[in-house]
């Protein structure tokens, strides 16, 4: 009874979760429709599920060519002047967009390997991702330096931003994805490892396993 039980939430968790996190995502990404008059939402196409999804999907599409034109460019300079001068949002503005385009940016090598460090203190290893230079006044202070984010478990959002030197740190073969498994999972996920899911079948034998039954 209790190898079934397991059997079935090993299968039906991960499912469930899944399907929690997309119906969130299409929930929040439809409330676009809500920018239209109430007259208009209630016919077609605005009043089919799903609709906000491909309208929001359109608008960051047409951003996107814009901005990558000269007139969407001097529109976009106008826009983020006009936010540069309002004192409160300047700060926010300018930091998120710092830290996105070094993230998002296709040139940006931030997030792009995993290492192993020594912390929080000497003997104890973690898992962290290379953000890249501090900067050069850290460097010109403790020479040549990289910034390494070391995440919590399981909330990898919050965490640790170390200095470390290059000799400090430990490259691994080791994808960010597979790396934000690994904690998020606290250690059960072991990259390369085979899924418990994928591996269940006919031959699957669990650990109260009767060969008799």
């Amino acid at each position: 009874m209790k190898k079934y039980l397991i059997t079935g939430l090993l299968i039906l968790v991960p499912l469930a979760i899944t399907f929690w996190v997309l119906h969130l995502v299409v929930a929040t990404m439809d409330q676009v429709i809500n920018l239209f008059p109430e007259s208009m939402r209630n016919h077609p196409p605005l009043n089919i599920p799903g609709v906000g999804v491909i309208l929001t999907i359109a608008f960051v599409l047409v951003v996107g060519v814009l901005a990558h034109n000269l007139l969407g460019r001097t529109l976009l300079t106008w826009w983020e002047s006009i936010l540069g001068r309002i004192p409160i949002v300047r700060s926010i503005y300018s930091s998120v967009k710092q830290v996105s385009d070094t993230i998002l940016s296709p040139q940006g090598q931030a997030f792009r390997k995993t290492v192993l460090v020594e912390f929080p203190r000497p003997g104890a290893w973690s898992i962290g991702f290379l953000v890249g230079s501090p900067g050069p006044e850290i460097e010109s202070k403790l020479g040549a330096v990289q910034t390494v984010f070391v995440p919590t478990a399981p909330n990898p959002t919050s965490g640790y931003t170390i200095i470390l030197d290059q000799e400090q740190m430990l490259d691994l073969d080791m994808t960010v994805d597979e790396g934000l498994k690994y904690i998020i999972s606290l250690g059960v996920v072991v990259p390369g490892a085979r899924s418990q899911v994928a591996g269940l079948g006919p031959n699957t034998r669990f650990a109260d396993d009767n060969p008799n039954e």
